[in-house]
């Protein structure tokens, strides 16, 4: 398999089969085009339980997977905000924990599943949901990057706080919780929410510069409402 990213604006990933028999899953109604040579299989892809599973971490319950029928042929999936997508050699790094509606695509051999955080407190109160996505295996996956990337190398013990919005993926060897804003003057007026993310080394996190649930909240103030 051979792939390229496309654009600068809102990106997709274009990938070409090597061979026949070469397949590559996404979510359902991720692909953006594609040419002839290839055959769509819809499932859930590991059970009812694992669909399930997606669909609290913000996946849906079927995943699509297409395989080629012959050498050459080219599908595509795109983004769907404005921002990156990124290439990851899953075998190479050994895995990354990722929030939820980062994964955009992976190759047949890239497991997808669902991780429950360290402390309950971290998914109940974290605003990006309890449940979080592993991806291992070997092959690429491709995440979806909203805004622009950054990219933090944690030293053992070094700790990162991020708005939890901004995190995209971590490796496991970084501890994620969440942590209470301090000050009630902080909570009230801050413009930050109660709760940050505690990134802690050693490893690496990537990191997005738009937060898509507080840039859809704005958008939503400007909708009319009522009528009006």
């Amino acid at each position: 398999m051979q792939y390229r990213v496309l654009g600068d604006t809102i990106p997709a990933v274009e990938v070409m089969f090597d061979m026949p028999g070469e397949g590559i899953y996404t979510q359902s109604g991720g692909m953006a085009w594609m040419t002839d040579g290839i055959d769509m299989a819809t499932n859930t892809k590991g059970g009812l339980m694992k669909g399930l599973g997606r669909i609290l971490a913000g996946e849906s319950l079927f995943m699509a997977t297409y395989r080629a029928q012959r050498a050459g042929a080219v599908i595509a999936f795109a983004s769907t905000v404005a921002g990156r997508i990124l290439p990851v050699d899953v075998g190479a790094g050994g895995g990354l924990i990722c929030q939820k509606g980062a994964f955009l695509c992976a190759q047949e051999s890239v497991n997808l599943d669902i991780t429950f955080t360290k402390k309950f407190s971290a998914g109940l109160f974290g605003g990006e949901g309890f449940i979080l996505q592993d991806i291992s295996g070997q092959g690429m996956a491709f995440l979806e990057i909203d805004g622009d990337m950054v990219e933090k190398v944690l030293a053992p013990g070094e700790v990162l706080k991020v708005d939890t919005g901004n995190v995209v993926a971590f490796e496991r060897s970084v501890s994620y919780e969440i942590e209470t804003v301090k000050g009630f003057g902080n909570i009230l007026f801050g413009g930050e929410g109660l709760f940050l993310t505690r990134l802690t080394g050693p490893g690496k996190a990537i990191l997005q510069t738009q937060n898509i649930g507080e840039f859809a909240g704005r958008i939503a103030r400007f909708i009319p409402t009522g009528g009006k």
